[in-house]
């Protein structure tokens, strides 16, 4: 069965980087791409994905919030927050509007383990500081 990945990022760069990475796995493909929380919204609803790769720092609506909307609309969702701007305060926040795991941006060899803890329903946060 083939996993179903979102990601949201508002660099079509980190996207596309995303995109050759998460794909590089035999079971899981891309089902969408948003550049920003009211995107995300949309599209989660439409791709219906299996998991959210979603980035903190975006024009708009940032993460948290987006996150926090789409687990009121899609709440059976896991999401993976992927940022540059990962602290222990942020994991903390994260966890208290349902996200289920983070990797800092410059640890991205950690986002395959990140949605595959998701996948598995295990939280997975990968904070060094």
């Amino acid at each position: 069965m083939t996993t179903r990945i979102l990601i949201v990022d508002d660099s079509p760069l980190v996207r596309q980087r995303l995109r050759d990475m998460l794909q590089q796995h035999s079971q899981w493909m891309v089902c969408g791409e948003a550049a920003n929380g009211r995107d995300a919204l949309e599209k989660a609803q439409v791709t219906n994905p299996d998991v959210i790769v979603l980035d903190f720092l975006m024009p708009g609506m940032d993460g948290l919030q987006t996150a926090r909307e789409i687990g009121k609309l899609l709440p059976s969702i896991p999401i993976l927050m992927f940022t540059m701007h990962l602290s222990r305060q942020l994991v903390e926040e994260a966890r208290n509007v349902g996200i289920r795991g983070a990797v800092a941006k410059s640890d991205a060899g950690r986002i395959i383990e990140g949605v595959e803890a998701l996948l598995r329903n295990e939280a997975y946060f990968a904070c060094n500081n």
